[in-house]
């Protein structure tokens, strides 16, 4: 095995691609070089993979699933491979804690947790597996004497996941997949791909047949490749809701499956019985998660014009107080945006919600004693009309939006007036009221007095937050078609 020194690289094939249970030489001497987003130092460079490279992956993927063993293989086999996997994400996880800090900004006292986490979620879908409805009785049909549902894999799945969590995001796609009997061919963010390579190389120590996880790194024109090859039967999206429409599109003249999981503009209704200091303290924290950069953040907070004052008085203090700094410092409550371009994005923002009459409290520039790295103060807009580009746009950082409502309706009125759909909250300590108001609410899920999302429920939108879900049962499905076998007789095993 190739050895691995720090100097070099966290990786033990940067310039090469995982294609075909192999590490190959890409077709083109193009990298991509990572940037640490601290120091804006280069912390490792990578092949950029071109369109031959993605042919070539997605080739092997469909050999692998029209000849191969994987999709004829027990679903109980096939968990035993996906624990495996598991294993070596646990036998990893000082790399993985080391490099979700430098390539996304997240604090480096959260990451030290990340393999032993993505770990269990593997394990967890093999625990799914064990019971799931591959295969049942179905009513039998007329003239038939047995009639049965079965689920089978939909084929080549091309994975494609963004830079802010790009370890647990490849998971909740490749887990269900791979169980399902599907082939992948999974694209890596330029910005983020270490994790989804060191995925890859647990992949080639376990021994997965070839062909059955193929990881490539590419940028835009490369990775639409993927999306238009029609050997490709699904992808399997996360991003901005701009890419999932160009993505839908082009599946959509072939008919091609798709799993969008795409933008939010989460809001967070403050009812009047709500406890506003803990409401702000559990917001101010909850947006410290990756310095905002995660398309479920509460960022729309919505209270009455009563409160209003009251709440953003709260809510900056709070949010103020977050100590901004590097992420591997102990003392950091909040890390860097992964790049100059996200952190000049989110600083035209801001001016673009004081030019339309949103009142500065808090924030809005990077911290004085910051030089280098992607850092940016956690930025608090009051007085914000529902109607202006922050309460619509999602900024993807450490921004809170401040909007007035006349009373509870009006609130779940603003609360959905956005094209947007992911995430929600409700802060009351009624838990009825908040179940009440939560039904109204057009979220693909909706917490109760803190940000709460559970993947192993099922996760995924409304409206142009996304098609489909990912996590738990609900995620297998659509890596899943369901095919109706009508017989003559019971088959064996339900006679």
């Amino acid at each position: 095995m190739t050895s691995r020194t720090t100097a070099d690289s966290p990786l033990l094939h940067p310039r090469e691609l995982f294609v075909d249970g192999q590490w190959v030489a890409p077709s083109r001497d193009d990298v991509i070089e990572v940037i640490d987003s601290n120091d804006e130092s280069i912390y490792l460079t990578v092949a950029a993979a071109g369109k031959d490279d993605v042919a070539r992956a997605v080739t092997a993927a469909r050999t692998a699933f029209d000849e191969g063993p994987w999709p004829r293989m027990t679903h109980a086999r096939r968990a035993e491979y996906v624990r495996r996997l598991a294993d070596g994400l646990r036998s990893r996880a000082a790399l993985l804690a080391d490099a979700w800090p430098r390539e996304s900004g997240a604090l480096y006292s959260v990451a030290q947790g990340t393999g032993e986490f993505y770990a269990g979620v593997l394990d967890f879908y093999a625990d799914v597996a064990s019971d799931f409805a591959w295969e049942e009785q179905a009513p039998t049909t007329p003239g038939a004497g047995f009639s049965m549902i079965v689920r089978e894999p939909v084929g080549v799945v091309g994975a494609i996941v963004p830079w802010n969590s790009p370890l647990g995001l490849a998971i909740h796609k490749i887990a269900p997949a791979l169980l399902s009997g599907c082939t992948i061919v999974l694209k890596a963010a330029p910005e983020a791909p270490t994790m989804v390579y060191i995925l890859a190389e647990c992949a080639e120590d376990i021994g997965l047949p070839a062909g059955v996880l193929n990881v490539v790194t590419a940028d835009r024109e490369a990775s639409e490749s993927l999306v238009t090859d029609p050997r490709v039967d699904k992808i399997a999206f996360t991003g901005s809701t701009v890419a999932g429409r160009r993505i839908a599109s082009l599946m959509g003249q072939r008919i091609g499956r798709v799993t969008l999981e795409l933008g939010g503009k989460s809001p967070a209704v403050i009812l009047d019985d709500a406890d506003l200091g803990q409401a702000a303290s559990a917001i101010a924290q909850a947006e410290c998660h990756l310095t905002g950069q995660s398309c479920a953040s509460l960022t729309r907070l919505i209270v009455t014009r009563a409160r209003h004052d009251h709440f953003v008085e709260a809510l900056s203090a709070a949010f103020s107080a977050k100590k901004v700094g590097n992420a591997f410092d102990p003392a950091s409550q909040m890390g860097p945006l992964v790049s100059a371009r996200q952190r000049d994005r989110v600083l035209g923002y801001i001016n673009q919600g004081v030019d339309s009459g949103a009142r500065l409290v808090v924030g809005g520039g990077r911290p004085a004693a910051l030089d280098r790295g992607y850092f940016i103060e956690p930025t608090v807009l009051a007085e914000v009309d529902n109607s202006s580009v922050v309460a619509q746009d999602e900024i993807f950082g450490p921004v809170l939006t401040v909007l007035p409502a006349r009373d509870e309706a009006d609130a779940i009125r603003i609360a959905n007036d956005t094209i947007y759909g992911l995430n929600a909250s409700v802060f009351t300590p009624d838990v009825d009221r908040a179940r009440h108001v939560a039904r109204q609410l057009r979220s693909g899920t909706v917490g109760h007095n803190d940000f709460r999302l559970d993947a192993r429920i099922a996760f995924g939108g409304f409206k142009q937050s996304g098609l489909g879900r990912e996590g738990g049962r609900e995620g297998f499905r659509p890596y899943l078609e369901t095919k109706v076998v009508i017989l003559d007789a019971p088959p064996e095993g339900y006679r």
